[in-house]
């Protein structure tokens, strides 16, 4: 007569395919994120990526869908810093610079952040703003990057606003266009890969610009 397994058993088997399918997910995305790289948007195929993962393409294609969705799946891990479902702005180190109770240690916090997220994610984002003129997808993905931007670029300056930081005279809308066009990932590369700044020479010259350029304690 045949028994049916232990619920131990089955227990520990589904949180090995569990553990098993989060790592080939990890797995794929840094491929991705490494072909996107390495070969631009419109150069790279899911057969690339699937090799160098080491996984069929199948298993790429059931993880992502499409080579755009493969490329919005890397961006989201690289902003993050994981695959957590969680709003970058609900995020812990949101928590902590918003309890900041100056313009200089909110900026000096936040502009850490925004370096390391631009570390992992930049060379990705120009990838989408690179194949967005031929591409529908990739158009409406450039769209949601530059808005997320723009949200993050509102938050700062709300802050700064309750903060009572902001420079008198300073027009709201000319303060969030200040801020997303420092955040611009073009900006950082050049900076970066061009001019060979330093991620910590990048977090300083933005705490310290936007300090300069919206608040009355420069």
């Amino acid at each position: 007569m045949a028994t049916s397994k232990p619920p131990s058993t089955r227990r520990y088997q589904s949180d090995q395919r569990a553990t098993q399918a989060r790592e080939t997910r990890e797995r794929v995305l840094a491929s991705a994120t490494a072909v996107f790289l390495r070969r631009g948007f419109s150069a790279a195929t899911i057969r690339e990526v699937a090799a160098d993962a080491d996984v069929s393409v199948a298993t790429v294609e059931a993880l992502a869908g499409t080579k755009t969705r493969l490329l919005k799946a890397a961006i989201d891990v690289a902003i993050a810093g994981d695959d957590e479902p969680v709003a970058v702005l609900a995020r812990p180190w949101a928590a902590k610079a918003m309890a900041a109770t100056s313009a200089r240690e909110f900026l000096s916090m936040t502009a850490e952040v925004i370096s390391a997220t631009l570390c992992r994610s930049a060379g990705l984002i120009l990838a989408v703003f690179e194949g967005s003129a031929k591409d529908p997808a990739l158009a409406a993905l450039t769209q949601d990057m530059v808005a997320q931007r723009a949200a993050t670029a509102s938050w700062i300056v709300e802050r700064l606003d309750q903060l009572g930081a902001l420079r008198a005279g300073l027009d709201y809308d000319e303060a969030v266009d200040t801020v997303w066009m420092l955040m611009d990932p073009a900006i950082f590369d050049r900076l970066t890969r061009l001019r060979n700044w330093p991620p910590a020479a990048y977090e300083r010259w933005i705490a310290t610009s936007l300090g300069r350029l919206l608040t009355k304690e420069h």
